[in-house]
């Protein structure tokens, strides 16, 4: 058990929000119970996602996407007063962490998606150095051989952009080395692409792709993966919430709420 208060002292000091120019607010958005012993833990605070907690007795929720974001209008109403609802009713805490959630060493999304892929962090790029850019820990032998593993790991195929000259069944070794370098963000970083060429990666692996990407990828010789923003950004808010149920006695569980993009 741990107050929640103290929960987000604690969330705050671990995941360093202070370093962060973030689109919204990180920690607790929503006050509930002082006391949480039960928490539930997903990508972002859906209805559905706050219905399935109320459910479970949840006393907390952790999400990477939170209820407030820069640049809306500040009203409770449809969808906003739902969820907002729901969650007081039932005296539910909400903790929300975006870009620190993505950025941490260990449990952040960047991080969890490299242990999921089998790639070797070494350094970052990027705005606030939110990418990461490092070598596969077992050969690269194709970009078949890539696309496998993505869509396998993440349960989702993603979307390729490159050179039309490269074959998917060609050895990445003639293109580019041994070792090619990698590059990646979660979620929705295409904005990131062009850091990413800059830094020398020859493949990059994201959540989504926007119009530009597809031309840069193909002018620029550089192999562009999208593999969905939610499907992409599931690994931090397990790791974080196995990591609270661990170091204070929660129970704890993950959900994975289907999303296509």
């Amino acid at each position: 058990m741990i107050i929640n208060k103290a929960l987000e002292v604690s969330l705050d000091q671990f995941l360093e929000c202070s370093k962060f120019k973030d689109y919204g607010p990180n920690g607790l958005q929503v006050e509930g119970k002082p006391q949480i012993e039960r928490l539930v833990s997903g990508v972002t605070a859906s209805l559905d996602l706050i219905e399935q907690a109320v459910a479970l007795k949840a006393d907390a929720v952790l999400v990477h996407h939170g209820l407030f974001w820069r640049n809306q209008s500040g009203v409770v109403t449809g969808w906003m007063k739902k969820r907002l609802a729901l969650l007081l009713k039932h005296d539910i805490n909400l903790f929300a962490y975006h870009l620190p959630l993505d950025a941490h060493p260990t449990l952040g999304n960047n991080a969890q998606l490299a242990k999921s892929l089998g790639l070797l962090p070494q350094g970052t790029f990027g705005e606030q150095n939110l990418g990461m850019l490092g070598k596969s820990a077992v050969p690269v032998l194709s970009l078949h051989d890539l696309v496998q593993r993505v869509g396998t790991a993440l349960q989702k195929t993603p979307l390729m952009v490159g050179p039309k000259d490269l074959d998917l069944q060609a050895d990445l070794s003639k293109h580019w080395g041994n070792e090619p370098l990698l590059a990646w963000c979660t979620g929705g970083a295409q904005g990131y692409f062009e850091s990413a060429i800059e830094a020398g990666a020859k493949v990059f692996i994201t959540g989504e792709i926007s119009e530009p990407q597809a031309h840069l990828a193909r002018e620029c010789g550089v192999v562009y993966l999208a593999c969905g923003h939610h499907a992409s950004e599931r690994g931090g808010a397990r790791a974080l919430g196995e990591h609270l149920a661990k170091a204070h006695g929660l129970e704890h569980r993950f959900l994975d709420l289907d999303n296509p993009a």
